[in-house]
């Protein structure tokens, strides 16, 4: 008999999410240090290379509501090829969820206060960010939906993807760090509920074989990159900030925080990513009924 995973693991995670991103928009969209610090950032985008820009505008106009029907019909199909209907409802759920919760948020709940000078476009709330909410739920969607043996394929391919998003909404001026930061907390939680679900229905179990070598150098590589780029950015920013006070963010140092604040997008994608695995760890989606077709076979044997 497989060992049930504990829900409320998934409680508490969801909260720490909802949690994290109401840190970060009170922090960078009602303080005045936070609006000055990104919308330096903003005027660094400026300065970006033509091709870079354009390759950001191209990655992200790929995202639509058809490629997202796209995403989602697909992770259903595996949860039902699986034969596993509620894989594919969570799964789904996650991807879905998500957006409603980001656009009812950005669209009628949140406001950004003018605390310091701003024109045009940016002068309007921005958070969270739809698309990188999208690249976050359909990683996390696509983990809860894949067997455990191909859940390292996963990670290779879509954590690469889901983290240039977030950068590539600053790259193209799309969005502010603070809009990427709050979105990878929202999906996290999205995700978290979905698996509190599968919990509560006995859907996750612990896994009880051999350890993926193949997902644990994915995993370490991601780890160390996720600490790089988290101090990396620190690096950017702290040196103007330590040199020049508040007086960094008027024009000088616009490049070096913009920079400072993609590397920042970057650690946050891979931190959020990596806290969903590492509460995923040696945990399985046992195929239905399961248990019984074991006892049937025992049952026959004798």
């Amino acid at each position: 008999m497989s060992t049930p995973v504990p829900a409320r693991r998934w409680i508490v995670l969801a909260i720490a999410g909802f949690a994290v991103a109401a840190l970060v928009y009170v922090l960078a969209v009602w303080t005045t240090t936070g609006q000055s610090l990104e919308n330096a950032a903003l005027r660094g985008a400026d300065q970006v290379d033509r091709s870079e820009s354009d390759n950001a505008w191209q990655a992200l106009g790929q995202i639509t509501v058809y490629s997202l029907a796209a995403a989602s019909m697909l992770v259903a199909l595996v949860g039902v090829l699986r034969r596993r209907w509620d894989l594919a409802v969570a799964a789904v759920g996650v991807i879905v969820g998500g957006q409603l919760v980001v656009q009812v948020l950005k669209r009628f709940v949140l406001v950004r206060p003018h605390l310091v000078e701003v024109t045009g476009d940016y002068a309007g709330n921005s958070l969270p960010s739809g698309h990188t909410t999208i690249a976050m739920t359909v990683l996390f969607a696509a983990l809860i939906v894949t067997p455990y043996r191909w859940r390292g394929v996963v990670l290779f391919f879509l954590l690469p993807w889901a983290v240039g998003i977030g950068q590539y909404t600053l790259t193209a001026k799309w969005h502010r760090l603070s809009d990427t930061l709050a979105a990878d907390a929202i999906a996290l939680a999205m995700a978290a509920l979905a698996s509190w679900w599968l919990a509560r229905r006995g859907a996750l179990h612990r896994y009880t074989g051999q350890r993926k070598v193949g997902r644990t150098v994915l995993v370490v590589f991601w780890t160390l990159s996720g600490v790089l780029a988290l101090a990396l950015g620190a690096i950017l920013w702290g040196a103007p900030l330590l040199r020049e006070g508040p007086v960094a963010t008027t024009g000088e140092y616009d490049w070096v925080i913009y920079l400072g604040a993609t590397s920042f997008a970057s650690a946050g994608s891979v931190i959020t990513a990596l806290v969903f695995l590492a509460h995923w760890r040696r945990v399985d989606t046992v195929p239905a009924h399961s248990d019984l077709i074991t006892g049937s076979h025992a049952l026959a044997a004798s």
